[in-house]
């Protein structure tokens, strides 16, 4: 008994000692044979369950002490993490002591915690006592009061809440009781945040204010929370102040955002919108802004002259947001081309014959605005505009319309460029779509060789005393003209049956008609004030030659002489006599052409150059020749429809309505309307290439 009292109180008095912060009176060599000798005698087990207690006790006491503190959250949690850090350190220097024991008895059995353990569980049994209930409370409000100071901007103590936090961990209290009151804390933090900002700010702001708490959530787990926080703590962020105001945020400041060009902001928009997997959101409003401004380019009839540089603007800011914003994410790429391809379409043909006619305005000469690389950028960003359209004849007719005036008169910038729009048109629309365009140009070249043959005829062969250039043109690839009748002067009509003659003589069987209306001719008049050469159309030159005769003829003499049909030749006499070239004065005032009107040669007329070109109002596009277009281009669908048709039911052979309605709309490039359709069907039951059969209605029969 002596040996093994003198040994306990031996250790007994160093605990005591060390629980006390007093200096101990033996060596810690001393001690730890002590303990070792306690050991070797089977002595293991009480002196572990007499460590047990004096521990229990000493705990049970430091904590009880906190029990009636009433200082304020800071001074207090500083006495709480005091009492866990002297602990810790205490544990440290007992256990350095029976460490014999540890190793040799608790370590060993599974049952028994080691002398750390013993100490973290009796520190955690006295907390979570209902003697120290009053403490865990005071500890964890204050806790989370500090934390809601520091989200409100105030300087707290990280460095006391990264001590407390450690405790709550060690003491495997962390996750079942001081997180839930946290995350509780933040969901009630940010819930009356959300609420206040989101009423008293604007968007952009707001999404500031989101990225900065998500930021300092992030920095507070970084600083002193564990680590597994992080993903539950930013997702309570996320749903109070970005998923339940998502669409709230999209209804109010997407809009501004993407007029403005606020790229960071679209940036923020996005990044913080895909946290919370509400991309599909992001990209219907994105989807609903374009349709709405494309819808108002469109529909605003006082913007069609500008209306396709409008859009093409429009088409690059927008790809700009998908690419820089957006991060060229593929919802929002096959979005914007849903959203153009909708709102160009819904004006039907009129954003087709518009492009066409800015495709013209580009590869037209005179146009000086651009240098080759930013036109040839300017034509690759029309053919992007293109590709959204459905009726791409429409396009077409339009086009092979203006391509033809520009090669007939001689008014193309570059035939390079030409051919390349050719190429750009293939590339997108096939071999099949282009055909008729490039025989528009061989049937140019093929001109150009047969006048090289024409003029090496011996001069008696060639009548006229002036130079004569003909295109020859092969009806099937360029645009239908209406034939205009003219009486032309003596030596013009000879050249023209000249070079008739000389034609049919290398290809018979073929006939030959002139497009007056397509013709242009370069005239030398002589004025009081000197000589010009006029650049003219053929009905201009054809009315000014009548003048060679008189030098005064009315409306009708001039009707008479030169057989020209009479709304062609009142536009003629008012390019002439009404514009700002005034070639002729006519007796009445106004823009416009009466019956009665005299017109006289201006021999004063006066002008700086010798060579003038003369506006052609007849050479302009008219409402006329629009709707005259689109109605060829009705008539040639119809066409289509018939022959798609009749090519199904000789395949089929028996088809319901609705079946061959989805074949067809299968099979043609163009949009169908169901109206048409219908009538096309109801055309082919008539003429008999199918019919219905008897017992049902809806279904057809081919006949053969």
């Amino acid at each position: 008994p002596t040996f093994e009292q003198d040994r306990w109180r031996m250790l007994h008095d160093a605990v005591i000692s060390i629980q006390s912060n007093a200096r101990a009176t033996t060596s810690e060599e001393e001690l730890y044979r002590a303990t070792e000798d306690l050991c070797l005698h089977n002595l293991s087990e009480k002196l572990y369950h007499q460590l047990r207690e004096m521990v229990d006790v000493h705990v049970g006491r430091r904590l009880n002490e906190l029990v009636s503190q009433t200082l304020d959250a800071t001074p207090f949690l500083q006495l709480v993490a005091d009492c866990w850090s002297h602990h810790c350190s205490q544990m440290q220097n007992i256990r350095s002591i029976f460490l014999y024991l540890d190793r040799t008895y608790a370590v060993p059995a599974p049952t028994i915690d080691s002398i750390w353990d013993m100490g973290i569980s009796l520190f955690r049994k006295h907390f979570e006592s209902e003697t120290c209930t009053r403490v865990k409370h005071k500890t964890l409000t204050f806790m989370l009061a500090l934390i809601e100071q520091e989200r409100n901007k105030e300087v707290v103590r990280r460095d006391l809440l990264k001590s407390l936090i450690q405790m709550f961990s060690s003491l495997g209290l962390y996750e079942p009781l001081f997180l839930p009151s946290f995350l509780d804390e933040t969901n009630r933090f940010y819930s009356m945040l959300s609420v206040r900002l989101i009423h008293s700010i604007d968007v952009p702001a707001y999404l500031q204010q989101v990225d900065a708490s998500l930021n300092d959530e992030s920095a507070r787990v970084d600083s002193y929370l564990e680590p597994s926080t992080r993903r539950p703590l930013l997702h309570a962020v996320e749903n109070h102040m970005l998923r339940s105001h998502a669409q709230t945020l999209l209804d109010r400041g997407f809009s501004p955002l993407v007029d403005q060009m606020r790229i960071d902001d679209l940036i923020r928009f996005y990044l913080l919108l895909s946290r919370i997997s509400a991309l599909e959101d992001l990209k219907r409003s994105f989807v609903d802004h374009v349709k709405g401004t494309g819808q108002d380019l469109v529909n605003d009839g006082s913007r069609e002259r500008t209306l396709i540089q409008e859009l093409l603007s429009f088409k690059e800011r927008m790809d700009l947001l998908v690419v820089k914003a957006f991060n060229r994410n593929a919802i929002f790429v096959s979005g914007l081309k849903d959203a153009f391809s909708s709102f160009i379409n819904s004006k039907e043909n009129r954003p087709a014959e518009l492009i066409a006619k800015f495709i013209d305005g580009l590869l037209r000469s005179g146009n000086k605005t651009s240098t080759d690389e930013e036109l040839e950028s300017t034509l690759d960003k029309t053919i992007v505009l293109f590709r959204f359209i459905n009726g791409k004849d429409i396009f077409e007719a339009f086009y092979k319309k203006h391509l033809a005036k520009r090669l007939l008169l001689g008014r193309s910038a570059s035939i390079d460029f030409e051919k390349s729009m050719i190429a750009k048109l293939k590339a997108e629309c096939g071999s099949t779509f282009t055909t008729k365009l490039e025989g528009m140009f061989k049937d140019i070249e093929l001109s150009r060789d047969l006048m090289e043959g024409y003029c090496k005829l011996p001069p008696a062969s060639r009548p006229q005393s002036f130079d004569l250039s003909v295109n020859v043109l092969t009806l099937g690839c360029w645009p239908t003209y209406t034939p205009c009748d003219v009486s032309l002067p003596e030596d013009a009509y000879n050249a023209q049956e000249s070079f008739r003659e000389f034609y049919l003589k290398s290809h018979k069987n073929r006939r030959m008609q002139y497009q007056h209306s397509l013709g242009h001719c370069v005239l030398k008049a002589h004025y009081q004030y000197g000589t010009h050469e006029l650049c003219c159309s053929l009905f201009q030159a054809v009315v000014l030659c009548l003048f060679n005769n008189a030098d005064t003829l009315s409306y009708t003499d001039l009707l008479n002489a030169s057989k020209i049909d009479a709304t062609e030749l009142k536009r003629t006499l008012q390019s002439l006599a009404c514009a700002k070239l005034r070639l002729l004065t006519k007796s009445s005032r106004g823009p416009h052409i009466q019956d009665g009107d005299l017109f006289s040669f201006n021999r004063d007329f006066r002008h700086r150059r010798y060579r003038i070109k003369v506006n052609s109002i007849q050479i302009k596009e008219t409402n006329e020749e629009s709707v005259a277009t689109n109605r060829e281009v009705a008539e040639d669908r119809q066409c289509q429809i018939d022959a798609a048709v009749v090519r199904i039911m000789k395949t089929r052979r028996r088809l319901s309505h609705n079946d061959l309605v989805q074949e067809l709309v299968r099979q043609l490039p163009f949009p169908l309307k169901m109206h048409t359709v219908k009538l096309r069907f109801e055309s082919l039951l008539e003429r008999e290439y199918m019919a219905r059969d008897k017992a049902h209605a809806d279904i057809y029969e081919y006949v053969a």
